[in-house]
């Protein structure tokens, strides 16, 4: 690829995620199924146009979710089976949410949250992030259920990269759904859970229990990570969240970790850890991500050197970054009540 291709792609990247989007809304991959269509035939099931959806096949075959079989007939790819909502491991949430104008919209004044480093979120839409989902039940569903697939991979390797069996409950702060908790606790059948959230993140942590067999093994409190955590357990994840805030916040956040641990309890953080430098063979998404919460939220990515002064601000040590290879870009960061 020439330098002038690689900037051109990158031009056309926004072009592709909306491409993809429609693709979601028009049910593309699920009215295809498992074997080879005809346009025409798409089109219809669809409500659309047959030459225009013609060229959105094409397109979508171009990014590699689609293959043209024949002429003018499509097969899903194996990567465009992740826009089927009714198999295992699909983003047609993460899709959803990530293309959402609520989302994209900040990212148009990205230049302006460079320049002063404010949140572009708030000054486009007149309160924060999190406030306006508050006020918009459908889109607080539609990032709950983004959050819960954008976990399942961590939550398939979590539990062969710890040793969550030498501890007696794990409390997930800010846990959502209990996806991540739930595997856990599948995984440690002597283990007992609390998944800590607000309560609109919790509104589907009921049901992903009972779907586990876990009711029994795991309770759900709702409450405000910034006020307190639950006392307790002696281990406490936190997986996604401090790169939501700043630093102060995120300090807060751990802090009350910090104040709930007992003698010898654990803080587990997975998130990303940047590098200290970005290397030729760097991940962009997770330095995209960095800039969305820039201009979405108001929070980072960090390094390691960045997680040891949160940590240390919060009376915390970091005993070991490991990174989980088949769960990227996330690493699992122990921490322990600091001597």
């Amino acid at each position: 690829m020439t330098d002038r291709d690689l900037l051109v792609r990158l031009v056309f990247g926004g072009m592709a995620a909306q491409t993809v989007r429609a693709a979601v809304r028009l049910r593309i991959v699920e009215l295809i199924g498992d074997t080879p269509r005809p346009a025409a035939d798409v089109a219809t099931d669809a409500g659309a146009e047959p030459q225009p959806m013609t060229r959105l096949l094409r397109a979508l075959a171009g990014l590699g979710l689609l293959r043209e079989h024949s002429f003018g007939t499509f097969a899903v790819a194996p990567a465009g089976t992740l826009l089927d909502p009714a198999r295992p491991g699909s983003l047609t949430s993460f899709v959803r949410m990530f293309t959402e104008p609520e989302i994209t919209r900040a990212w148009e004044h990205l230049d302006d949250s460079v320049r002063t480093g404010d949140v572009a979120f708030d000054a486009v839409f007149g309160t924060d992030f999190f406030s306006h989902l508050a006020r918009r039940p459908e889109l607080s569903a539609e990032f709950n259920a983004a959050m819960s697939q954008a976990t399942e991979e961590a939550a398939a390797v979590l539990p062969r990269a710890f040793d969550f069996g030498r501890f007696g409950t794990v409390t997930d702060v800010g846990g959502g759904d209990g996806t991540l908790l739930a595997a856990v606790l599948a995984a440690f059948p002597g283990l007992k859970g609390v998944v800590l959230d607000t309560a609109d993140g919790l509104a589907q942590a009921p049901e992903t229990l009972r779907r586990h067999g876990l009711a029994d093994r795991c309770s759900l409190v709702a409450g405000d990570f910034f006020h307190s955590v639950p006392k307790g357990s002696d281990l406490y994840l936190v997986k996604s969240i401090l790169h939501d805030w700043p630093d102060d916040r995120a300090v807060t956040i751990l802090r009350h970790c910090r104040a709930a641990l007992p003698p010898g309890g654990r803080v587990l953080i997975l998130e990303p850890v940047l590098p200290e430098a970005v290397g030729a063979d760097g991940d962009a998404s997770t330095y995209l991500s960095d800039l969305n919460m820039l201009v979405n939220v108001g929070g980072r990515e960090r390094t390691r050197r960045d997680f040891e002064d949160l940590c240390r601000s919060a009376g915390l040590a970091l005993l070991s970054v490991t990174p989980l290879p088949e769960a990227e870009p996330f690493s699992l960061l122990e921490v322990a009540a600091a001597d």
